[in-house]
């Protein structure tokens, strides 16, 4: 199983564990305005690095020199969903508890950065997607 794949794995394991550490604390009321972060953990952090890492592996290969695509747009893509995500798991509270631009903003940025990690996966898996 290549790095990169180990990695987006290991990292949707990581951010599982934490989402449900997170439940528990929102289930028993210790938190405030972490709920978004939750989710985002869930479906960003979870799902769609496990999605991401799996479909590099598992897809055709891309050519025989490039097996699976640009593995620099890869690393590009793990960087950015969880640059993305770190910001949003600390903008998110302060947004929903004490509103203020920089926190707004703050997740603006961290929502441009999920988005191209997206469009980069897109654009790095797009050709593995074909007939036989």
């Amino acid at each position: 199983m290549p790095l990169l794949t180990r990695t987006f794995i290991k990292t949707a394991m990581v951010c599982f564990t934490l989402a449900l550490m997170l439940g528990i604390l929102l289930a028993a009321g210790i938190t405030n305005g972490f709920f978004p972060v939750y989710i985002h953990l869930l479906v960003f952090g979870w799902l769609t690095q496990l999605i991401f890492g799996v479909a590099l592996w598992m897809f055709p290969k891309y050519s025989n020199e490039k097996m699976r695509g640009y593995e620099t747009l890869g690393w590009w893509s793990y960087a950015l969903l969880n640059s993305g995500l770190l910001l949003r798991a600390i903008a998110e509270p302060i947004q929903s508890t004490q509103p203020n631009p920089l926190s707004g903003w703050t997740l603006v940025l961290s929502a441009i950065l999920q988005f191209l990690a997206g469009l980069l996966f897109v654009f790095n898996t797009w050709q593995r997607v074909r007939e036989k």
